[in-house]
């Protein structure tokens, strides 16, 4: 009995003991890449130019806009935005002409604007200049007087009354909200997206409230744009899962409303510190996101960039383009505009050379040859530069084995004398704007004015 019990005991201890033996080391982890959009190989160094088509010169058309291409290669624009190019609703229309993002027809172009073949003359005209066009597009709703009303009534929101219903929330009493549980709205929506892609020659879209829009139905979207060509796709929205399989790029809306209020004086740098610390951390490495001190909505519904902005306007320029994110300029900002466009009427902008046009224009040419400006997985992470009066002083580096910028802004109205306690920006540079040679070591210190900035480049 005992040996019986013995050679259980035994054989238990080596059952155990087969059952704990760590298994063979398994291959290293490979995850797969949450980014799975390939953005065009011309994006990764690009500056984005949005035309408000109805503002853009005195005219208001394609043809016109057309003249100007040359003016915006030279800029240092590379993808061209145009906003909605389609006939607008007449039914509840605000103002004289309307807003563009009231559609009435997806497959019609505007003849306020011109025609198809004065669209197409426009997108292959910035494909002989090396620049790119996407158009601005509506998915979310349409104009109450859209055939698809008539046609297919059942493709619509209600509302509690069961009547079609605007945007939830908003004064949008223009339009009224497609239904994107209904398989047949996706299908016609993406036929109509491929329509211009293969009719107009154009590069991508705009989304305008991408986020009002299922995400399924953009994934899908984007891979059928992509199998007529290359696409690049923004979305009017600031959420990383967009980045995954549908979108390039995203607003960067917190980044304008910390410098925004920093500039105003309703928040100090940290706001700047959380915008790019979420940037780095919770987005992904080859996500983009746009930077921008206006657009459309910003400058004719919050003011201007100067009322926005102020004295600290040009660091808010200077960081858009040498801080991570691709650059966006709204038409007119080249020109100094300081008046709110209308948006339901004509309201040409007044062009004038204007020092904001020479600084984009000379920030645009550093960015497109310094590889550590680019955007996404081909450019460099910013870091932070610690500096003896952070409260009002922004300092980082950005660097790859090939380049490095170190910049500065001061974004207070006071001057300062800055410090650095470390040795991230040692080295040798040349001031980006003065040409002047600067060494940075041990015990260096830089004084900048108020609302100054600095940008060294090696």
């Amino acid at each position: 009995m005992l040996r019986l019990l013995a050679l259980v005991w035994i054989l238990g201890v080596t059952g155990c003991a087969s059952q704990v033996t760590p298994p063979e080391t398994p291959a290293a982890y490979q995850p797969e890449p949450y980014v799975k959009v390939s953005h065009p190989e011309w994006s990764k160094n690009a500056a984005i130019y949005q035309i408000n088509t109805r503002q853009f010169t005195e005219a208001g058309t394609f043809a016109a806009a057309e003249e100007e291409l040359p003016r915006l290669k030279k800029l240092g624009a590379d993808i061209l935005w145009l906003m909605p190019i389609h006939p607008i609703g007449e039914k509840n229309r605000k103002g004289k002409l309307g807003s563009p993002y009231s559609v009435r027809d997806y497959y019609g172009v505007n003849p306020e604007f011109g025609t198809l073949d004065d669209l197409k003359s426009f997108v292959d005209r910035a494909h002989e200049l090396g620049m790119y066009v996407i158009l601005d597009w509506v998915a979310n709703h349409t104009a109450w007087d859209n055939p698809l009303v008539k046609q297919h009534p059942d493709w619509y929101e209600r509302d509690w009354k069961g009547d079609f219903r605007p945007t939830p929330w908003w004064d949008w009493s223009d339009i009224i909200d497609l239904d994107y549980s209904k398989p047949e709205v996706r299908q016609y929506m993406t036929n109509a997206m491929k329509y211009w892609v293969k009719e107009a020659d154009i590069d991508g879209y705009r989304a305008d409230v991408a986020g009002f829009v299922p995400i399924e139905f953009w994934n899908n979207l984007r891979q059928q744009l992509d199998a007529i060509k290359p696409v690049f796709m923004l979305a009017e929205w600031e959420s990383r899962d967009l980045h995954a399989e549908a979108f390039d790029m995203t607003y960067a809306w917190s980044w304008f409303k910390a410098v925004h209020r920093i500039t105003t004086g309703d928040a100090g740098l940290s706001e700047l510190y959380i915008y790019y610390s979420w940037n780095e951390s919770a987005f992904p490495k080859d996500s983009i996101r746009m930077t921008h001190v206006t657009n459309h909505d910003v400058n004719a519904w919050e003011g201007t960039m100067f009322e926005n902005f102020g004295d600290g306007l040009d660091a808010a320029i200077v960081l858009s383009v040498v801080g991570e994110g691709m650059p966006l300029i709204y038409n007119g900002q080249e020109a100094g505009n300081d008046k709110r466009l209308q948006f339901f009427d004509r309201d040409p902008i007044m062009w004038k050379p204007h020092p904001i046009g020479a600084l984009y224009k000379k920030l645009f040419a550093l960015m497109k040859r310094n590889t550590a400006l680019w955007h996404g997985h081909w450019g460099a992470t910013m870091i932070k530069v610690e500096n003896s009066v952070p409260e009002s002083v922004f300092s980082f580096v950005r660097q790859n084995d090939k380049d490095k910028v170190f910049a500065l802004m001061n974004f207070s109205d006071r001057p300062q004398q800055v410090s650095f306690p470390q040795s991230l920006h040692h080295g040798d540079y040349m001031d980006y704007f003065s040409g002047e040679a600067v060494s940075f070591g041990r015990g260096s210190e830089l004084n900048i004015e108020p609302w100054g900035y600095r940008v060294f480049v090696r």
